[in-house]
């Protein structure tokens, strides 16, 4: 424990959560074991599926790392340690299923077969995502936090008023899951979306992924009580998962979609896991946190820890590794081939899909806009023919 301005933080140990009832069905070391309430019955090839999405998350992570380094990205929010939360809670979802994302959660879009060169234009700065969210049912990527959690109750009040969920049918019951971290939960907007969704008993889940960190802030600076005793307030039920284990993500996540989608309303879910990268690459980790709790962490590896278990059940072999390597190549070649092929937007287009439907004041907005542009442009212009 060490002392600040405004008091004593109490540094946060992983086996604090594992005695508060955590749910695990793979231990730190691989070993699965049987849990009463929870569980999923996966064939090899989707054991295998599941590691390929965290592989691939992986190295799409620190390729993106390495293009804002280059310049190519403004900015990059890693995914480093938290593929098994990520990966795990957006294998869980259906295809009719809505996803309402912040700004780290690519495993969990990635999952959507979202194109990763999508999730990288956002970063580039050239658009907001270039998918479409009612095809996909992934919506745009929230960079102000805990901005998604209340359009995604929003969003489940609609589908609710819709007669879409609790109908038994599987082609049509429908559920929608928000993700966030661990500062998120400090904000009003997530208050807000917890009460509206108790009280309307809306068919979302809420997935917290607590990485230990708000950029500088620790867990304990956003909470005296584990973070899914919040649901407690709410009148929700709120579970613990160990963030690590792709499996208990996978059957806690999907368990609670199931009771949104048959009616049951909303859950809160905190997935226990580390941000082992920076914030964003215009974050220094090391001002803030020990060596010491990044190398405790680093001992919990979510892909480590599923490639222990898959191997010593036979069920992966250096074939795959192999093949798996090769894509992984490929898709690194692939992310940098497009984003160098990138161009930017006119600059007009921002004001183009402000609304459905011509509207007087953007119009005049943009027609002031131009005006500057092109008496900028001039000059520039006049500026480099005087220069010359």
């Amino acid at each position: 424990m060490t002392d600040s301005p405004v008091g004593p933080v109490r540094a946060h140990d992983p086996q604090d959560a594992a005695r508060t009832g955590m749910v695990q069905l793979l231990d730190q070391h691989g070993v699965r074991h049987p849990h009463p309430e929870y569980e999923v019955h996966l064939g090899a090839d989707e054991l295998l599926g599941l590691y390929r999405d965290m592989v691939l998350l992986r190295r799409f992570d620190s390729e993106a790392e390495a293009l804002q380094r280059k310049g190519e990205l403004g900015l990059w929010a890693g995914s480093r340690g938290q593929e098994a939360a990520q990966v795990g809670a957006g294998r869980a979802t259906r295809r009719h299923d809505h996803v309402f994302p912040s700004y780290r959660d690519h495993g969990a879009v990635l999952t959507r077969d979202i194109d990763p060169l999508h999730i990288l234009s956002i970063f580039r700065g050239i658009d907001h995502g270039g998918w479409d969210p009612v095809a996909t049912g992934v919506h745009p990527y929230t960079l102000v936090i805990a901005a998604q959690m209340l359009p995604a109750v929003g969003y489940a009040m609609g589908v609710q008023r819709d007669g879409a969920v609790g109908t038994g049918d599987p082609a049509r019951d429908t559920a929608v899951v928000t993700y966030f971290g661990d500062g998120a939960t400090s904000q009003g907007e997530a208050a807000e979306a917890l009460n509206w969704a108790s009280v309307f008993n809306a068919p979302v889940v809420f997935v917290c992924q607590n990485n230990q960190w708000a950029i500088s802030e620790p867990v304990a600076r956003q909470s005296t009580v584990p973070l899914h005793r919040r649901a407690e307030g709410a009148g929700m039920p709120g579970v613990l998962v160990d963030g690590n284990d792709v499996l208990a993500v996978l059957a806690v996540v999907g368990a609670a979609l199931e009771r949104a989608r048959s009616g049951g309303g909303p859950t809160f879910v905190e997935a226990y896991t580390f941000r082992m990268g920076a914030h964003t690459t215009s974050d220094d980790p090391t001002r803030y946190r020990l060596a010491a709790e990044v190398d405790a962490w680093r001992e919990k590896d979510p892909i480590d820890r599923f490639r222990t278990y898959l191997t010593g059940e036979g069920i992966l072999d250096e074939e795959f590794e192999t093949r798996l390597a090769t894509e992984s190549e490929q898709l690194a070649e692939r992310l940098r081939a497009g984003v160098a092929a990138m161009t930017d937007p006119e600059p007009a287009a921002m004001f183009d899909h402000a609304y459905a439907e011509p509207h007087p004041q953007v119009l005049a907005e943009r027609d002031e806009f131009l005006a500057a542009w092109e008496q900028h442009d001039a000059e520039l212009h006049a500026h480099a023919g005087g220069v010359a």
